[in-house]
C-alpha cells in the first residue's frame, strides 16, 4: 500500500457476507480507508422484462433487508459497518467519488448477466471519468472462472455431465480468504445511512405462514448458523440424498439456497465444511450430493457467460411473442394454484405464501406450465423471479430453459406426470392436504385425482368440483395410468 491514504469503496451486490469476501479482503490490504457499500438499485423493484410481474417480491424483499442489516451489524462488530444508499450503483459511487475526494479504489465481484453487467460498464465509465482505480474479482463460484478447463468459456460443454466431470478429474476448489479480526474505518465525515423499509418500496412484510418450509432469516448469521445445525448438530448432511426430495418441513434439505443467491454464505466455505465434515465423521453419496448440487449452480452462472442476452430470449415452440387471453387465464390458474391439480396446485400455493417451494416441485410446476399447459417459459420464470426468496437468475432461467426443453438438458421432450410425481413423492397426501385444505376430506392417494371419484366420494369427502375445488383445467393422457393406484 503506497503512503498516500487511499479511500476504497467496495460495492457489495451479491456477496453480501465478511467470510470469504475478497472484495472486502483487498479493499483491506490495499486501502487506509474502507467504505462497504450496499446500494438498493431503484431498477430492481419495475417490471420483469417480457410480461411486467414486480421484479422484487415482498419475501425476498424481507429476507434481503435482513441480510443487509446483519451485514451491518457484523462489520460493526469489526470496528466498520455498511453504508447503505437507495440509488443506481454507478450514480451513487459518482457521488461519493466527488463528496469524499479521497477515493482511489472502487472494488466489486464481478457478475454474469447483462442487467449486472450494464452497471459494471457503468462503473467503469464513472471511474474513468474520476481516475479513479477498477478492481474486479470473480467470487461467487465454488470453482473459479479462471480455472475452467473450458478456455474461451464459449467451449463450456453443453450439457452438465460433461461439464461435470472435467472438473472433478482435476480442476481443485480454492481455499477461502480469511478477514481480519478489525477493519479499517470509513472515511471520515461519511454517514452510513439508514436501512429502508418495506413500506419504503410500497410493499407489506409478509405474514410467516406456520406451514413454510424456510423460517429462517436473511443474512451472513442465520446462513452460518443452518449450516452448523444441518452438518454439526444434526448429522442430517449423511442423509441429503435420500431425504432432498422431500416436501414438508425444514430439515429434507439443506436451504441453503436463499443464502447462496445474496451471497450471505460462501459456496467455497460450504465445500471446506464438507471436506471437514468428511474427514471427522463420514464421506458418502450425501455428503457428495451437496457439492454435485452447489457445481450444477456454477453450471448455470458459467452458462449465462457463455450464452449472455439468449438465456432471457430463447423460445420453445410453445412460446407465443404476445400471449393470447385464454393463455393469461391459464396462467392465473398455475400461479394462484387452482388448477384443479392438486400436485401442482400445492406447489404453487405454498411459492406465493412463503416465496419458497422445494427442488422436486419446482421440476413439476415448470414442467406442468410448459408441457401440459403450454404456456411460453418465460412466464413461469419471471413470476419465480418476483416470488422466490432464494431467486438467483444464472439458476432460475437455467432450470426454467431447462424444464422447458431448449436448455442444456441432452434428453428430448422431457415431461413430468403429474399423478405419477405426485404419488412418488406425496404419497399419502400429506403435502397436498397442507396446502389444499379443501380436500381435506379425501383420503390416501384419492386426493391427487379428485375428479376421478364419484359424486358420492366426492360428497362425503366434502368436495364439490367446479365450487369448493376447480376442474383441472388441462388432463394428460398419461394420467390415466395412476388414477386409483397405490404409491410404490
Amino acid at each position: 500500500m503506497s503512503g498516500t491514504a487511499g479511500t476504497a469503496i467496495c460495492l457489495l451486490r451479491c456477496d453480501l457476507r465478511a467470510h470469504d469476501n475478497q472484495v472486502l479482503h483487498w479493499a483491506q490490504h490495499n486501502a487506509d480507508f474502507v467504505v462497504p457499500l450496499y446500494c438498493f438499485d431503484p431498477r430492481h423493484y419495475l417490471g420483469t422484462h417480457c410480461y411486467g410481474w414486480p421484479k422484487t417480491g415482498p419475501h425476498r424483499l424481507r429476507f434481503l433487508l435482513e441480510s443487509v442489516k446483519d451485514l451491518r451489524d457484523t462489520l460493526k462488530k469489526k470496528g466498520s459497518t455498511l453504508v447503505v444508499r437507495k440509488g443506481k450503483p454507478e450514480d451513487v459511487v459518482c457521488d461519493l467519488i466527488t463528496q469524499l475526494g479521497s477515493v482511489t479504489a472502487v472494488v466489486f465481484h464481478e457478475e454474469a448477466t447483462q442487467e449486472e453487467l450494464d452497471v459494471e460498464k457503468g462503473l467503469c465509465q464513472v471511474c474513468r471519468q474520476h481516475g479513479v482505480r477498477i478492481q474486479t474479482f470473480w467470487g461467487s463460484t465454488l470453482y473459479h472462472r479462471d480455472d475452467l478447463p473450458f478456455r474461451p468459456i464459449d467451449r463450456l460443454p453443453d450439457v452438465y455431465t460433461h461439464f461435470r466431470k472435467a472438473l472433478e478429474s482435476g480442476v481443485k476448489v480454492r481455499p477461502t480468504l480469511r478477514m481480519a479480526d478489525q477493519l479499517k474505518p470509513l472515511a471520515p465525515g461519511l454517514e452510513e445511512g439508514s436501512i429502508p423499509t418495506m413500506e419504503d418500496f410500497g410493499q407489506k412484510d409478509p405474514v410467516t405462514d406456520p406451514r413454510t418450509a424456510f423460517p429462517c432469516s436473511g443474512g451472513e448469521t442465520q446462513a452460518l448458523m443452518r449450516l452448523q445445525y444441518y452438518f454439526w448438530d444434526t448429522n442430517l448432511v449423511a442423509s441429503y440424498k435420500e431425504t432432498r426430495n422431500g416436501l414438508v418441513g425444514m430439515d429434507y434439505s439443506t436451504k441453503f439456497a436463499p443464502w447462496l443467491a445474496l451471497g450471505c454464505i460462501s459456496p467455497r466455505y460450504i465445500y471446506e465444511q464438507i471436506q471437514k465434515y468428511e474427514r471427522e465423521r463420514t464421506a458418502n453419496q450425501s455428503t457428495y450430493w451437496v457439492l454435485f448440487e452447489l457445481l450444477w449452480r456454477d453450471y448455470f452462472r458459467f452458462v449465462a457467460l457463455k450464452y449472455g442476452r439468449r438465456i432471457f430470449s430463447l423460445r420453445g415452440l410453445q412460446s407465443k411473442e404476445i400471449p393470447w387471453k385464454k393463455d393469461l387465464q391459464l396462467f392465473d390458474c398455475w400461479k394462484e394454484g387452482r388448477t384443479g391439480v392438486p400436485f401442482v396446485d400445492a406447489n404453487m400455493r405454498e411459492l406465493s405464501a412463503t416465496g419458497f417451494m422445494s427442488n422436486r416441485g419446482r421440476q413439476n410446476v415448470a414442467s406442468f406450465l410448459t408441457k401440459d399447459l403450454g404456456l411460453d417459459w418465460r412466464m413461469g420464470a419471471e413470476w419465480f423471479e418476483y416470488l422466490l426468496v432464494d431467486y438467483d437468475v444464472c439458476s432460475n432461467y437455467g432450470n426454467w430453459l431447462y424444464s422447458a426443453g431448449i436448455g442444456n438438458d441432452p434428453r428430448d421432450n422431457r415431461k413430468f406426470n403429474m399423478i405419477k410425481q405426485g404419488l412418488d413423492y406425496d404419497g399419502n397426501g400429506d403435502y397436498v392436504r397442507l396446502w389444499v385444505p379443501e380436500l381435506q376430506g379425501i383420503k390416501g392417494t384419492d386426493i391427487h385425482t379428485p375428479w376421478a371419484l364419484s359424486s358420492a366420494a366426492l360428497s362425503q369427502a366434502g368436495v364439490t368440483l367446479g365450487e369448493t375445488y376447480p376442474r383441472p383445467v388441462v388432463t394428460a393422457p398419461e394420467w390415466s395410468r395412476h388414477i386409483h393406484q397405490r404409491p410404490v
